[in-house]
């Protein structure tokens, strides 16, 4: 098989295509023939060296994909072998076959192409952690979505559309229309002005119930002023610490100077809350990750799941891949086909 391997902290030039021997599913694994896999910002932070749950240097990361079942496992159960399934890997993801737990596996829609389910696994799981499971989203509440360009904020305009909320983003200008026809109702442009400002003009001085920030540091006290009261703050990742200018891990040390101390009193006293969410720290909970996907793939039934790709590269080509959606030119899921 071939894999994509980190090979040293760094750029994008940092990953090189290796081959090795197929891997052979053990207990209850299926091995899955990668049609396509999903890449994740985690996966960047993981090349700089700044994602703290990823394996040691050299490694294969990579947390979905979606192809063919071609073997089992001996505790698996066969009658798998020949489907197309799409599923959550813990890692190994940037490559051509890869196994993974049975449990992890879902039949892939006949809707979807590859390309398009593997932005189920982490994007919509992610959104719906936030916005439902955690987030407690309802119907005629608002929310805001930073970075809703993004995969996991295209995944959240699909699922607060379908709940009836009234859907807020940030994005730079030269999405805003895409989004608009998406379902966004208001798009504020971060690159200009203030859009905290701009947000509360729009509600009225009131802010919204939920703000699904990803962004992390001194950002997430600016996204917790947006609240209203009984506003909830869902926090999801780091991805400002790629902009610092500081070396390696010292980037971290930056954005975690910039966090706000949540004080349980003035929590109370404003009635809001918050919350941070992991997929990656869920493999103990796949009960759950199980229920919430199969109301996902309802919603591919039903018609209000609509994976949006924004672009396919070869395997060969991750770097150029992860480059792309490093310089937010991705409107929507990046995702690596063999």
């Amino acid at each position: 098989m071939r894999q994509v391997f980190i090979t040293a902290r760094g750029g994008p030039e940092k990953l090189a295509l290796r081959e090795a021997p197929d891997p052979q599913p053990q207990g209850d694994q299926l091995r899955i023939r990668v049609a396509a896999s999903g890449i994740n910002f985690a996966d960047i932070l993981a090349r700089k060296g700044l994602y703290p749950d990823a394996p040691k240097l050299p490694c294969v990361v990579g947390y979905e994909v979606s192809g063919t079942v071609d073997a089992a496992g001996p505790q698996a159960n066969a009658a798998w072998v020949g489907k197309e399934v799409f599923a959550l890997t813990r890692f190994g993801g940037y490559a051509d076959c890869v196994c993974v737990p049975q449990a992890q596996a879902f039949e892939k829609p006949a809707a979807l192409t590859h390309a398009q389910a593997a932005t189920l696994p982490v994007n919509y799981l992610t959104a719906w952690q936030l916005l439902v499971a955690m987030g407690g989203l309802k119907s005629g509440e608002s929310v805001l979505i930073h970075n809703a360009g993004g995969g996991v904020g295209l995944a959240a305009i699909d699922i607060a559309r379908h709940f009836g909320a009234r859907i807020y983003g940030t994005a730079s200008a030269a999405k805003h229309e895409f989004l608009k026809q998406r379902g966004l109702h208001a798009a504020l442009d971060y690159t200009r002005g203030d859009w905290l400002a701009e947000l509360m003009s729009l509600t009225e001085d009131r802010g919204v119930e939920l703000v699904l920030d990803p962004l992390g540091g001194a950002h997430w006290k600016k996204s917790y002023r947006a609240l209203r009261a009984t506003g909830r703050l869902g926090m999801f990742g780091v991805s400002t610490a790629t902009a610092s200018g500081l070396p390696g891990p010292l980037k971290l040390l930056s954005i975690g100077l910039g966090m706000p101390w949540f004080n349980p009193v003035a929590l109370m006293n404003r009635n809001r809350a918050v919350f941070g969410v992991n997929l990656g720290h869920l493999w103990h909970e796949v009960g759950k990750i199980r229920a919430w996907m199969e109301c996902l793939l309802a919603g591919v039934t039903e018609g209000w799941v609509r994976p949006h790709v924004d672009r396919e590269f070869p395997l060969a080509q991750a770097g150029e891949a992860q480059a792309y959606i490093e310089a937010r030119r991705n409107l929507g899921k990046v995702v690596l086909t063999i």
